[in-house]
């Protein structure tokens, strides 16, 4: 079994409106923030009973929009095993200011949600030149950037991860690729092209393995592609709780069943050493 788990998608939510008020990105806030809200105690009991030592915490953009505050205090409170990844307005003139500004508070990551639960998916967002000085910017400090699209956003995905090659991208929920048509898995081929670029990171979540007991996909003949592909050093495990259905302990466990026709050092690997490469402030 791995010596190390690490959890790069987790979320938190505040239970104080007052202090952290909703301002959800597109004006719509996600069923999920509302009906399984999760405080940073919360995550840290979970986190605790599921025997996941540390965290990248992703901010709600469908809860607070562009603001990263409660992220950023809870993690800051946690700061032996939690890490704060948010979310900044990337083609805003004043873009680069805000990103030192939330660096300097204690921000580790950024993420693009270019859609999801509350909006379809426009990537546009992600061919504005406008952003081009964050994304310089990411490059000079080392930070990764996460993106949330699917196949539809992977051609710009592929353009800025050849153009800030200094930049590591994680796509999030590996993309969303379509793998219900089982081996050689043809409908994900987009998906497999990105492993050309080196800069390119997966997370593998809930969405993925529930969808590869689906149709002709199974665990045993999608995973070993992957890891062919990209490499287990390029694959990092996030849990999505408490947006997923379930205990972070039930999550991990589901990981655990659906990975285990890898080998221990791949499995190494994706449940915490590539996160720990992604983030090295939760290595120390």
């Amino acid at each position: 079994m791995p010596s190390n788990y690490v959890d790069i998608h987790p979320h938190i939510i505040s239970d104080d409106e007052t202090r952290y008020p909703p301002a959800p990105l597109f004006g719509k806030r996600s069923d999920w923030s509302q009906e399984r809200p999760n405080t940073v105690e919360a995550l840290i009991a979970a986190m605790d009973e599921a025997g996941v030592q540390k965290a990248a915490v992703v901010h709600s953009s469908t809860t607070y929009g562009f603001d990263n505050s409660y992220v950023v205090d809870g993690c800051n409170q946690y700061a032996d095993r939690l890490l704060a990844v948010g979310s900044v307005d990337v083609a805003a003139p004043d873009a680069v200011a805000t990103i030192r500004e939330w660096v300097g508070k204690g921000l580790g990551g950024l993420r693009i949600f270019t859609g999801g639960s509350t909006k379809d998916f426009d990537p546009t967002e992600l061919e504005n030149p406008a952003a081009y000085p964050a994304w310089e910017l990411l490059g000079e400090l080392g930070i990764p950037m996460c993106i949330q699209t699917g196949p539809i956003g992977l051609p710009q995905v592929t353009a800025l991860a050849r153009r800030f090659p200094n930049v590591n991208i994680i796509m999030d929920h590996l993309g969303r690729p379509d793998v219900l048509d089982g081996p050689p898995y043809a409908n994900a081929a987009s998906l497999f092209e990105l492993a050309a670029l080196p800069n390119i990171y997966m997370k593998l979540t809930p969405r993925i393995m529930g969808d590869v007991k689906k149709g002709a996909a199974s665990p045993e003949t999608f995973f070993p592609k992957v890891v062919e592909a990209f490499g287990a050093d390029h694959l990092a495990w996030g849990s999505n709780f408490p947006t997923s259905p379930g205990t972070l302990s039930e999550i991990l466990a589901t990981a655990k069943d659906r990975l285990a026709c890898l080998s221990e050092e791949d499995q190494e690997w994706i449940f915490g050493g590539t996160a720990l490469k992604l983030y090295p402030q939760l290595a120390d």
